[in-house]
């Protein structure tokens, strides 16, 4: 859909830099503000029927029905038609409903990404329930903390998660050990009766209170994503898409129900290659995959590597994040940019990014998608004028049912739609700021509180301050997200403590690892006397300084490189942390690397010393010191292989 809209934006439209309105430059500001809101109405006249009286599990039956031997899912040498998933799916179903699980049941599901992760979804829908994802990564105590927010009396998940959690007071199904059982029930389709109103699914996001919020989304809400997604981009059976996210991601929703819903086939990538953009983009190639969605932070990565003229890859789409940089015009493939709250049922605008339109700001995030409206407005609900920055408000059939659990919170989020004549029609306050551009496109322009996109995750500071302060030591915290790198934006806490050297950098992270996922663990931890203040007592965010070797909490005794290998890799470490000196026996992670700048580092070991590490080393051997060694052994074994004539010539 988008694609086709783009094509008619005027570039002299696209190439301006649009300024806010003022009184003096409209004089006529009435009429011009009612001539913007007929023109937003236009924009926001996104009505498009689809078929509400089915819902997902009947569309994938369906392809299991008339495609029964094409592949429905591939991971590696593993892979299932659609017969076989509807059929396990099946399996699932009844085991559940024996169970009690049916319309308005919540089942928890905590599998690793994988086929079983997809038949477990699959599954309690067609029970009749809906899936609460968790992923198995995240800390033993969160896990257990949205379990029992959500009530869930079912736990479907693998017999090694599942003695980690140790629910109490659940019954749990588990895939792996259970697997002769399911296989002995019935594979003809479950009888249940769901509406459109009843959920599909429930999504845990970060919560600003401390504790995660259970994010609850229809069928008739889902329905809608996965049809504008096959129309808006074309999808059809002879595609092959990618499964990518994380299991408790609502994009992997996403990722799956638009495309087995019409007969494509879903590659799920190993741990490896999809956090790896030059090991993603051979998969990619290799695979010959058609559509990928890719986090904002990984897409910008992959579109700057070389790619060939011929790749099957045809659009590649992303969001998560705000996105910075244009592709080039060689880029083989469309790149389509997407935002949506996870309260809008994953995706609430898109559009496609044309190279370079005009480099002086990010990319737009497009417009609304199928049967969904946006409105910018001030803090008395009015319609901003075009061009003029407000909070973007969502309204539309995505938007969720509101939090579980939590009616005062959803009657503060949701509101009622003062443009809509349609009884009960809502509209969601995102928090985040937009402005509409006179062409349509809406550009995204940050947080009008300060809630936090990283890496594709959305985070509520307050969270992690809340465990910081109960540390020892610590009087006062603050954690926000820099980017004094372009492209390279990590999360900062800012501490003032009673006695510095009571605070022990690593026991502090461990302490956090405890309670909450790895993408929520700083980078780095900055020590102030006191938090810079405004005038009106408030922390002034824009006074928090540039972390450096003056301010950064490290361990207090650094070991310095004592071999060549040690200070060859140190140079390429420090480059990377942007620190004037790192030990070799500090962990590169605790210091602030993640998986993108851990291939960053492979890359540039690979051109300084001529070998190959790979991103499963780096998480073994994280230290300068154990680097070192690893890549003087791998250049030992090439010498070894070398005769002496080629190994004189390598040593020169």
């Amino acid at each position: 859909m988008q694609a086709e809209s783009d094509k008619t934006v005027g570039l002299s439209h696209a190439r301006q830099i649009y300024k806010p309105l003022s009184l003096e430059d409209q004089p006529n500001m009435a009429e011009t503000l009612l001539t913007e809101a007929s023109q937003i109405k236009i924009w926001n006249s996104t009505q498009q029927d689809y078929p509400r009286d089915l819902y997902v599990p009947q569309l994938i039956a369906a392809q299991a029905v008339t495609n029964p031997g094409a592949p429905a899912l591939i991971a590696g040498n593993q892979r299932l038609s659609y017969k076989e998933l509807n059929a396990r799916a099946n399996q699932l179903a009844h085991s559940l409903q024996r169970q009690g699980v049916g319309p308005k049941v919540l089942v928890g599901l905590c599998v690793q990404r994988s086929l079983d992760m997809v038949v477990g979804l699959l599954g309690i829908m067609k029970a009749g329930g809906a899936y609460v994802p968790l992923d198995p990564s995240y800390p033993k105590d969160r896990l257990l903390f949205m379990l029992e927010d959500a009530q869930v009396p079912v736990l479907v998940t693998q017999r090694d998660i599942a003695k980690d959690l140790s629910p109490v007071g659940m019954q749990i199904v588990y895939l792996d050990a259970d697997a002769g059982a399911l296989a002995k029930e019935s594979v003809e389709e479950p009888v249940v009766a769901v509406s459109s109103a009843d959920l599909a699914y429930v999504v845990y996001t970060s919560g600003s209170t401390g504790r995660p919020k259970g994010v609850q989304i229809t069928h008739d809400s889902l329905l809608n994503l996965v049809f504008w997604h096959q129309r808006a981009f074309d999808v059809s059976a002879l595609d092959r898409a990618t499964q990518l996210t994380s299991p408790a991601f609502d994009a992997t929703g996403w990722e799956l129900w638009p495309y087995l819903a019409i007969g494509a086939s879903v590659n799920l990538a190993d741990e490896e290659t999809r956090v790896s953009p030059t090991l993603l983009r051979d998969w990619l190639l290799n695979a010959e995959i058609t559509i990928s969605f890719l986090p904002t932070a990984l897409a910008e990565s992959i579109i700057t590597l070389e790619w060939p003229e011929a790749t099957t890859l045809r659009i590649l789409l992303t969001g998560a994040d705000k996105l910075q940089h244009y592709p080039q015009a060689t880029l083989p493939f469309v790149l389509i940019n997407n935002y949506g709250p996870s309260e809008a049922t994953v995706v609430a605008t898109s559009g496609r990014v044309l190279p370079d339109i005009y480099a002086e700001v990010a990319p737009s995030i497009g417009c609304p998608i199928a049967n969904t409206q946006i409105y910018i407005l001030d803090e008395r609900l009015r319609q901003v004028p075009i061009g003029t920055t407000g909070e973007l408000y969502i309204g539309g059939i995505g938007l969720a049912k509101g939090y579980l659990n939590r009616p005062e919170l959803t009657a503060e989020k949701f509101i009622t739609n003062p443009f809509s004549p349609e009884s009960g029609a809502r509209l969601y306050k995102t928090g985040d700021l937009a402005r509409y551009q006179p062409d349509g496109q809406i550009m995204f322009m940050g947080r009008s509180d300060y809630q936090i996109k990283i890496r594709g995750f959305r985070i509520e500071p307050d969270e992690i301050t809340t465990l910081i302060n109960r540390q020892p030591s610590i009087v006062a915290s603050i954690v926000v997200a820099r980017e004094d790198t372009p492209g390279d934006k990590r999360l900062v806490a800012y501490l003032v403590v009673t006695d510095e050297k009571q605070v022990v950098v690593n026991t502090l992270r461990d302490d956090l690892h405890k309670q909450l996922p790895d993408y929520m663990i700083p980078s780095t931890f900055v020590v102030l006397d006191t938090m810079p203040i405004t005038a009106n007592g408030k922390i002034d965010r824009q006074m928090l300084p540039m972390p450096d070797e003056t301010n950064v909490l490290r361990e207090k005794i650094v070991m310095l490189p004592s071999t060549p290998t040690e200070e060859r890799v140190s140079k390429i470490v420090t480059s990377l942390l942007n620190l004037d000196s790192v030990g070799v026996d500090e962990n590169f992670f605790m210091l602030g690397g993640h998986s993108l700048l851990g291939t960053q580092l492979i890359t540039h070991i690979a051109d300084t010393f001529g070998v190959e590490l790979s991103l499963r080393t780096l998480f073994s051997s994280p230290t300068i010191e154990e680097l070192s060694s690893e890549i003087e052994q791998l250049i030992l074994a090439k010498l070894e292989a070398m005769s002496d004539e080629e190994a004189a010539r390598l040593l020169q």
